[in-house]
């Protein structure tokens, strides 16, 4: 049976590389009935696309999303930086798939900014050469930390993050990590938004924050699925962060499960699509 969902906020899914954890990003997914996704940057990684490493789950990935796309969830693509070939695309409709750079929507009232948060890295915009080098140790960090995990499964230990612990570790990361929150709730409170929705960083995060101009804001990030295995989802009025866990989706032998019966052709009537999320109206950003 799926969860219904109001609102699912993803980032930083990082499709096409070896750090993504797509198998259980596909279990999540098929766990799911969102009214609205909202893919919000470094979803597929076009930095370090290879066509000789795309695996089948990735690939599943990608067809779950259009799946739910067409069967009456509302997804939003935002653009990061790992995907920022996209962004010269401007605002359009991809199918059922609608590309933006960032979203601003309203929710009982309160308002919501999205996006990325790659604006703020000045890395990115200054020396591209050198973030895409950090990415790529980045990326060797995560396949060493995967194989060590994978051995300490065998002796009954659970998983560490090394990436995790270098940041924590580092006062310039540590420094970073806060000034880019800091900047987005500042920015969020000048603007008169009541929340502001972000990813980037990879640190799932979840906290009212009274800005300079007295204005309390609500800092959001979805955190990745790279390190954490995180998502943004909004039930029954309330926003909290989703951590995978494996124990939730313990499968039995594959000679004992039943393939998920799957069409090649959809057919969506008028009364089949999902109504849309009271008070969500997607508007232009200012």
């Amino acid at each position: 049976m799926k969860r219904a969902v109001d609102i699912v906020v993803l980032s930083d899914l990082h499709l096409g590389t070896y750090g993504c954890h797509a198998r259980e990003l596909l279990n999540y997914l098929k766990s799911i009935q969102p009214r609205t996704l909202v893919l919000n940057g470094d979803i597929i990684d076009m930095w370090y696309f290879k066509k000789s490493y795309f695996p089948k789950e990735h690939f599943e990935v990608i067809r779950r999303l259009m799946k739910m796309a067409v069967s009456g969830t509302k997804v939003y693509y935002l653009t990061g930086n790992h995907d920022d070939v996209l962004r010269k695309f401007g605002e359009m409709t991809f199918g059922m798939i609608q590309l933006r750079n960032k979203l601003v929507f309203q929710v009982d009232g309160k308002t919501h900014w999205v996006f990325h948060g790659d604006v703020f890295d000045a890395s990115i915009h200054r020396a591209r050469w050198l973030a895409k080098l950090g990415g790529e140790g980045y990326d060797l960090l995560i396949r060493i930390n995967r194989g060590i995990n994978r051995m300490r499964r065998l002796f009954g230990f659970g998983p560490v993050s090394f990436a995790a612990r270098v940041k924590k570790g580092v006062k310039g990361a540590v420094k970073y990590i806060s000034d880019f929150e800091d900047t987005a709730i500042q920015l969020a409170a000048e603007k008169g938004y009541d929340y502001v929705v972000c990813g980037h960083i990879h640190r799932p995060q979840m906290r009212d924050v009274i800005a300079e101009n007295g204005r309390t804001v609500t800092y959001l990030n979805s955190g990745d699925w790279v390190e954490h295995l995180t998502a943004l989802e909004f039930v029954h009025g309330k926003w909290s962060i989703y951590q995978y866990d494996e124990a939730e989706f313990g499968t039995p032998s594959p000679r004992l499960q039943v393939a998920e019966k799957e069409s090649n052709v959809y057919t969506l009537r008028r009364e089949e699509v999902l109504p849309e999320l009271n008070g969500l109206a997607a508007m232009e950003a200012i």
